[in-house]
C-alpha cells in the first residue's frame, strides 16, 4: 500500500469521482447515473478535499462554504476497501481547517450516525455540527 496524500480542488476526473462514490456506497444516495448533475455538483463545490493512494482516488470531502460562518460538508466518501484507516477523519479535519471559522454542518447517512459522535461532532435535531472551537477527537 502506497502512502496516502491529500489534495485540494475540484478539478477532478468525473469518472474517477463516480467510481469512488460507487465503491464507498455513497452512490446509493447520490445521482451517479446523471453525469451532468454530478458534474455540476463537483464543479460548484467550492471546497473539495481528496485522499489519494498513488493515483487512485480513495476519499473525498465535497463542501460548500462561505469560509466565515458555515461549511456544509455535503459528501464524505471513502472507498470501502480503505475505510477504518482514519481517512474520513482526516478529510473532515482538513475541510474544517480550510473552512476558517466556519462551523462544519453535515447530514448523516443512516448507517453512519454512530461514526460522527466518535469524532466530536454534536448532534442537532436535523444536522451534525463541528464548531471551530470544538476539538476533533
Amino acid at each position: 500500500m502506497e502512502a496516502l496524500s491529500y489534495r485540494i480542488g475540484n478539478n477532478l476526473d468525473l469518472d474517477a469521482v463516480l467510481e469512488l462514490y460507487e465503491t464507498s456506497t455513497l452512490g446509493q444516495r447520490r445521482p451517479i447515473h446523471d453525469r451532468d448533475r454530478m458534474g455540476a455538483m463537483l464543479r460548484n463545490a467550492n471546497l473539495v478535499v481528496t485522499a489519494w493512494e498513488g493515483e487512485l482516488l480513495v476519499g473525498i470531502a465535497r463542501s460548500v462554504t462561505d469560509f466565515a460562518y458555515c461549511t456544509y460538508l455535503s459528501d464524505l466518501a471513502v472507498r470501502q476497501s480503505h475505510q477504518r484507516q482514519g481517512i474520513g477523519r482526516e478529510l473532515i479535519r482538513r475541510t474544517r481547517e480550510l473552512g476558517g471559522e466556519a462551523t462544519v454542518i453535515l447530514l448523516s447517512a443512516p448507517a453512519a450516525t454512530g461514526y460522527y459522535p466518535r469524532l466530536g461532532l454534536t448532534q442537532h435535531l436535523s444536522a451534525w455540527t463541528l464548531l471551530a472551537s470544538s476539538p476533533l477527537q
